[in-house]
């Protein structure tokens, strides 16, 4: 190691050169405490959704090291904890009046049902049963309607395609164009 330029110590003993990437000696090196304070809840925070640790390293722009610190560390585990207690009681209170407004509604559709008064007619008994019924199950058709105009020479266009796919029996992607809406 003859390139290493080397220094005597203080009894003698030879050794290396001081690193420059360190503070100077009798200098203290310091940190951006708010900053690393904040690095340290986006972690945290990233964590808390779910996120991986490689994936929140990449995000953050540190090692996978830093971020299993960070979150390992007491302050870290706690703060974890309160965020998780504050979306599970969150979720628990969404829950609950979900709970709630399923019930009100059995209820209004049950009066529906049993109404004996005349006042609701078969018509809007079945409209009512048929609406509950495709909720409850998830066979509602969706609500949301596409409608484009096509010109002659694209349905001819549409048609050979359709012809094409039974001719060779499988079926064929159609890109869909978004269309700016007019209104």
């Amino acid at each position: 190691m003859e390139s290493v330029e080397k220094r005597n110590g203080l009894y003698g003993q030879e050794y290396r050169e001081i690193d420059k990437r360190r503070a100077a000696e009798g200098e203290r090196k310091t940190y951006d405490i708010k900053g690393l304070w904040q690095r340290s809840h986006e972690i945290i925070n990233l964590a808390a959704r779910g996120f991986k640790n490689t994936e929140i390293a990449e995000i953050v722009g540190c090692t996978p090291a830093t971020v299993s610190s960070t979150i390992n560390s007491e302050l870290g585990e706690r703060k974890l904890s309160d965020i998780r207690e504050s979306r599970d009681d969150e979720a628990r209170k969404v829950t609950e009046k979900i709970r709630v407004l399923t019930k009100r509604a059995i209820q209004t559709y049950h009066e529906i049902f049993d109404d004996e008064s005349g006042e609701s007619t078969m018509k809007d008994r079945k409209a009512v049963a048929d609406t509950v019924l495709l909720e409850l199950s998830g066979l509602r058709s969706p609500t949301k309607h596409i409608s484009t105009t096509l010109s002659a020479e694209e349905i001819e266009a549409f048609k050979l395609r359709g012809k094409q796919a039974i001719e060779q029996e499988e079926i064929i992607d159609i890109e869909i164009e978004e269309i700016p809406d007019g209104s």
